[in-house]
């Protein structure tokens, strides 16, 4: 009986860690998830690969990428073929306020795999999960493996350290460790504080009449951005090589902000023109007249980055990978999702609202019931 490849995956709960726990068990993996411990669960994204309680293929374990000696007992006794290292504080805007915890999780952690891959007595093929925000201020355009970095923020400079290391490890003590740098690349598993997934939930809420307008930052802030299942099939092809590396991952396009705002406007048959300009500038769907985007200071971060586009030639010619999800699938496939939910979420709304109302109702009936029998005792 041939044996299961076993690999391990720090954010297993994430966008991209659900979609490769599902990649992996299609193609007979046993794959082991990492988790962070939380008072409220977290796995959402995983939840429908539990439905099969007995599935001995999938298992989540509790662990942290700060704590170096518990993720060395998970290694040891797994004993994976693969680890992929997903796990991150992921947002750039958050990174600027937690700086400290950011560098802990996206630079130390894989530097804490990485000894232990030396150290243990069975070879394992190490992922980083690196990231296009490492190009910051871009040098050149399009950035390809060889573009020099220029982050921008605590989370591009500790996804550069995680890129550095991993590429020493290599070289320095013959690990296979090889780094994608993925481009922006969403999914309606997107997290709701990313802007793509704030864009097409809100425009669907506003729609909706859940709420009244959607504030946006920088709307000319233009990015390269793919589908995340596409790209974790990238992910796996960089493991399955038969040398390790670095491969950039993307499209090859580039998008403003307002670009998505608007093909997400347009799948929801709203009539979009923009009015004003900086700060002033605002959204209004002409069809009713109303506002319904507003550029707000507060979503503006300390170094902006302005422009990244994706030259992922090395990928396509070495692990024969390209995407299949155009720009305009993507703003549609997520659209749809997200204004399904905000159906769901209007109904559960109006639910609420009308119980309200009936519950008021009730005791102001009651309260008038009283009163009329109040009277009639008095006389």
């Amino acid at each position: 009986m041939v044996e299961k490849k076993r690999a391990f995956i720090t954010g297993a709960t994430g966008q991209d860690g659900s979609y490769l726990c599902e990649l992996l068990l299609e193609k007979g993996y046993q794959v082991f998830g990492l988790q962070r411990r939380a008072s409220l669960p977290n796995t959402a994204r995983i939840d429908h690969l539990y439905e099969d309680t007995e599935n001995p293929d999938f298992v989540m374990l509790y662990g942290d990428l700060a704590d170096s000696s518990n993720l060395f007992r998970i290694i040891n006794k797994v004993k994976p073929h693969e680890i992929y290292n997903l796990g991150a504080q992921s947002h750039v805007g958050i990174s600027f306020d937690k700086a400290e915890y950011t560098a802990n999780i996206d630079a130390l952690g894989p530097l804490r795999l990485l000894e232990i891959i030396r150290n243990v007595d069975f070879p394992i093929r190490f992922y980083q999960a690196c990231s296009s925000e490492m190009f910051g201020k871009v040098l050149e355009t399009p950035q390809k493996e060889t573009t020099p970095f220029n982050p921008q923020s605590p989370y591009g400079a500790s996804k550069v350290f995680a890129f550095n290391v991993t590429k020493q490890y290599r070289t320095g003590y013959g690990l296979f460790a090889s780094n994608g740098i993925l481009f922006n690349h969403e999914s309606p598993r997107r997290g709701v504080n990313f802007v793509t997934r704030k864009i097409t939930l809100g425009l669907s809420r506003v729609k909706l009449g859940l709420q009244p307008l959607l504030r946006l930052g920088n709307l000319d802030a233009k990015r390269d951005w793919g589908f995340s299942k596409d790209y974790v099939e990238a992910i796996w092809r960089i493991l399955q090589h038969k040398e390790p590396g670095d491969f950039v991952i993307a499209t090859g396009e580039t998008h403003t902000v307002r670009e998505f705002v608007e093909e997400v406007a347009h799948n929801l048959d709203m009539s979009l023109t923009w009015k004003g300009k900086g700060m002033e500038e605002r959204g209004i769907d002409t069809k009713t007249g109303k506002t319904i985007i507003e550029v707000d200071p507060r979503y503006f971060r300390p170094n902006e980055v302005d422009m990244l586009l994706g030259d992922s030639s090395k990928a396509r010619k070495v692990l024969k990978w390209k995407p299949k999800v155009t720009f305009k699938k993507l703003a549609a496939l997520m659209t749809e999702e997200d204004f399904a939910y905000a159906e769901r979420e209007a109904i559960l709304h109006n639910t609420i609202a009308n119980q309200r109302k009936f519950m008021s109702y009730g005791l102001q009936n009651g309260k008038n019931s009283s009163q009329r029998k109040t009277r009639r005792a008095k006389n």
